[in-house]
This record gives structure tokens, C-alpha cells and sequence, in this order.
């Protein structure tokens, strides 16, 4: 028997609502990492197409990411319906992953990678401030640690039933992307039942060491007036962004130094396993001592691990570099979010998300460029450098220009 009232925050702390939004990100990236890593082998062994097809697919569909987060964002706290436009997200990239089955030529591809990214975009910042909701003013940390954790052990658990299917079916590439329809269908049916902004029994996220909102045109017409605070946190995240670029050149550099295609797969998901504990740990660790310290920690880890990658050329080394590399997303990720929530006001946090996840979108696409140019022309040894001294300049940064911030 349920009370009027019930508590939904007896699991872990963690109420139902966050349950069900973590299991939708697992399900999600479980999906999409049965098909991203495999999607390389398809598009050249099956469809016949270059590397060059690769990089305009890869980067049209993350431009259309970056370029709606903002957009998706505002419309969330203009409709105050985020969940609508989480459900049309996930949708859309439900809906057309599987399509690629189909494919037969690489703009097909395209056309659907384009729309999965798509419908990531639109859900990234309303979904990112309907967990703020959920969310205590003293739990955010755990809230965005546990969400990214669901998200990363579904990058744990793609890849392993992706290489289970192919071992029992080789190159049955096909087949395995349409099987990806069953993860969506669940995502789909769990929304459901998450409820609304203010249709739960849990208390939202309080507006801690914010202005009220007097009324509804205040609060609309304040949706982008978060404060300089707000907007320097952004330049500086997006300062480190510029030396964070894609991990597809971390797999790049192990394959260089003698790492069999065989092992890839398994090496992503043990670092995809050092991401789910440490982001259960960094997000309560950051609730309790605040976020500032663990960023720029995250930050600094960061360099070294860029740092280490570029310094050494054995195997041996670089794997463990490699793994040790997932702690970094544990002091990072949920915190990151976390201080966003901290900062925005609830009237305007999914446009506060929304110029966020855009800041990390570009400087990850910009970061990507620069350091396949500096790759190319002069050795993977600078740009691993140069991402390790972006990422010590954006720490140096944190600690001069915020003072530091006490748990909620």
C-alpha cells in the first residue's frame, strides 16, 4: 500500500524519479554502443566507403548535437514542459538507430546518424534540469554521479552483447543494429512513467542563493540573464574543452603502439567500468566537500593522463594510462553538472544546461580538429602535450577566479 505522500528517496537516497531517468540513459547508451564502435567496419567492409565519409558523418551529426542543446534548453523553461521534449529526443534516436540495417550507401547513413544526434541534442538540457528537479539542494553531486554511472554501464554492457552477437554470427552487422529497436522500446515505456516538472512527491531542487522569481514574464524574460559568474564558469569549462578531444584518438595511440583490434572493445569497456564506480564516488564525495576542489582535480588528472599518453611509447604503460584515464570522468562529469544546477536558477536551468552541454560540444568538435592537424603535421606526442597544458591553464583558472564553494 503507497501513502498520499510517498517517500520515492528510499533507494540509496536516490528517489524514484532519478531511477527511472538512469536506467533510460542506460538503456540508451547501451543501444547506441552496439552500433557506434562497430559503425567504422560497416561503412568500410560492407557499404565500401573511405575514412573521409567517416569524418563527415561523425561531424555533421555531432554539429547538429552542439547546435540544438542551446535551442532545446530555452524551450524547456519558455513550455515549462521539459519532459515532452526528452521524450521527442529519445524518440527520434530510438526510432532511426536501427535504421542503419537498412543502409546501403554511406549518405544513408548519414541522413540517420545526423537524426540520432539530432534527438540527442534535444533531450541533453531537459533532461539534465528535470534531474535538477528531482534532486535536494545537498544531493545534486549524487544525483548527476548515479546518472552518469547508469549511462557509462550501458557503454559497458553495448559492447560485450555486440561482441557476443558477432561471435556467434560474424559479420552479421545488420541484424545486430535491428535488434537495437528492443533497448528503445524500453527507453520509451520507462519514460512514461517518469513523472512531470512538479507532478512528483519529492521536493524540487531548491533556488539556494538565487533571486525568487516574482512571476511567470520575470521569470521568462530572465532566462538568459544566469549571471557573469554563470557565463565565466562556461568560458573557463570551455577553455579545458579545446584540449579534450575525442577518445577515438586515445584508441588511435593504443593501436599505434601494437594493441590487436581484438582487445579495443574489451579495453572500452573496462575504462567504461572505472567510469561507473568513479562517478558514484566523485558525485557524493562533491555534495559533501564541494565542487570547485574536485573539478580542477579532475582537471589536473586529466593533464596527466594526456600528459602520460604523450610521454610514453610502451604497451604496457598506455593500457594502464588508459584505465586510470576513467577516474577523470568521475570528478568531472556529474560535478560539472552538478555546479551548473548549483548556479542556475530553477526558471532557467534548462537554458543554463543547454549553454553548457553547446560549451562542451564545440570545444570537444574544436578540440577534435586541432588535435588531428597537430597529430598529422607534427606527432601525437604535442598534441597529447598541448591537451595536457589546456587543461592546467582551465584548473589555474578555477582556483584564481572562484572562490571555493562549501557543500550544499
Amino acid at each position: 500500500m503507497s501513502s498520499p505522500h510517498p517517500d520515492h528517496s528510499n533507494r540509496f537516497g536516490l528517489s524514484r524519479p532519478v531511477w527511472l531517468l538512469g536506467w533510460v540513459s542506460f538503456f540508451t547508451d547501451m543501444a547506441s554502443e552496439m552500433v557506434y564502435p562497430l559503425l567504422p567496419l560497416f561503412l568500410t567492409q560492407v557499404l565500401g566507403a573511405g575514412a573521409m565519409s567517416l569524418g563527415i558523418i561523425e561531424g555533421a551529426a555531432e554539429a547538429a548535437n552542439s547546435a540544438l542543446k542551446i535551442v532545446s534548453g530555452w524551450l524547456a523553461d519558455r513550455w515549462h514542459s521539459p519532459k515532452k521534449l526528452v521524450l521527442l529526443g529519445y524518440g527520434i534516436a530510438s526510432s532511426v538507430r536501427p535504421l542503419i540495417g537498412f543502409a546501403t550507401a554511406w549518405p544513408q547513413v548519414l541522413a540517420i546518424r545526423f537524426s540520432d544526434r539530432l534527438g540527442k541534442g534535444i533531450r541533453g538540457a531537459p533532461r539534465d534540469a528535470m534531474l535538477a528537479d528531482f534532486a535536494a539542494a545537498d544531493a545534486r553531486g549524487r544525483v548527476y554521479g548515479f546518472h552518469r554511472a547508469m549511462d557509462h554501464a550501458g557503454a559497458v554492457t553495448g559492447p560485450l552483447l555486440a561482441t557476443a552477437f558477432l561471435y556467434f554470427y560474424p559479420g552479421n552487422y545488420r541484424t545486430l543494429f535491428f535488434l537495437t529497436v528492443i533497448p528503445g522500446i524500453i527507453v520509451i515505456l520507462v519514460l512514461l512513467k517518469v513523472p512531470e516538472r512538479g507532478q512528483t512527491g519529492v521536493t524540487p531542487g531548491s533556488d539556494q542563493g538565487q533571486t525568487p522569481t516574482k512571476n511567470l514574464q520575470s521569470s521568462r524574460s530572465g532566462l538568459w540573464n544566469l549571471g557573469g559568474r554563470f557565463y565565466w564558469a562556461m568560458t573557463v569549462i570551455l577553455i579545458f574543452s579545446l584540449g579534450n578531444a575525442s577518445d577515438a584518438f586515445l584508441l588511435l595511440r593504443l593501436s599505434d603502439l601494437g594493441v590487436t583490434s581484438i582487445w579495443i572493445p574489451v579495453l572500452w569497456s573496462a575504462l567504461h567500468v572505472v567510469k561507473v564506480i568513479s562517478s558514484l564516488v566523485g558525485g557524493a564525495m562533491s555534495d559533501r566537500f564541494g565542487r570547485r576542489g574536485l573539478i580542477a582535480l579532475g582537471w589536473l588528472w586529466y593533464a596527466l593522463i594526456y600528459a602520460g599518453f604523450g610521454y610514453f611509447d610502451t604497451k604496457r604503460a598506455v593500457i594502464a594510462i588508459f584505465l586510470a584515464y576513467g577516474l577523470y570522468f568521475g570528478l568531472t562529469e556529474g560535478n560539472e553538472k552538478a555546479w551548473v544546477a548549483d548556479m542556475a536558477p530553477s526558471h532557467a536551468r534548462g537554458t543554463a544546461f543547454g549553454i553548457y552541454n553547446a560549451a562542451l560540444g564545440v570545444g570537444t568538435l574544436a578540440a577534435s580538429l586541432i588535435f588531428g592537424a597537430l597529430w598529422t603535421r607534427v606527432s601525437p606526442h604535442a598534441a597529447f602535450m598541448a591537451g595536457a597544458g589546456l587543461a592546467v591553464v582551465a584548473s589555474v583558472l578555477l582556483f584564481v577566479t572562484f572562490r571555493a564553494t562549501p557543500a550544499a
